[in-house]
């Protein structure tokens, strides 16, 4: 896999997940990949998906872990932490500026830090309703 672009923003800490984020920031996607942003609109909510790109390499020790809003370990797939077999991470964020042409996506939500590796951007859909039409599929 290879980046298509990264995040940007000046906030020296983000929250641990996007549902409790606030912050905005934005998504800078390489000069190749700007094309496929013409359908985003301001108010659409995007599924980023990204690279945990400062977390150490995973070991067997990391399969339970004791996330700080939990009494107890959870098993690695029962969590949001960035240490991960695959250090893949996925957020949804709002939308909040389009400017295609200079590959930028103004967003609210970000809970990834400054420089992170973007890998792929996707529509969020929450339920039939939100669906991409079936010609569109």
């Amino acid at each position: 896999m290879e980046a298509i672009g990264t995040v940007r923003h000046a906030h020296p800490r983000v929250p641990r997940h996007w549902s409790v984020s606030d912050l905005v920031g934005e998504l800078l996607i390489d000069e190749p990949y700007r094309p496929g942003l013409t359908d985003i609109r301001p108010g659409d909510r995007i599924a980023v998906v990204f690279l945990f790109h400062k977390s150490p390499p995973f070991n067997p020790s990391l399969l339970h872990q004791n996330p700080p809003h939990r009494d107890r370990a959870l098993g690695v797939f029962s969590t949001c932490s960035p240490l991960r077999p695959n250090p893949i991470g996925l957020s949804v964020l709002e939308v909040l500026e389009v400017r295609a042409e200079e590959g930028v996506l103004s967003v609210r939500g970000i809970d990834m830090l400054d420089t992170t590796p973007i890998l792929d951007i996707k529509p969020y859909v929450s339920s039939e309703g939100d669906c991409p039409s079936r010609e569109n599929r």
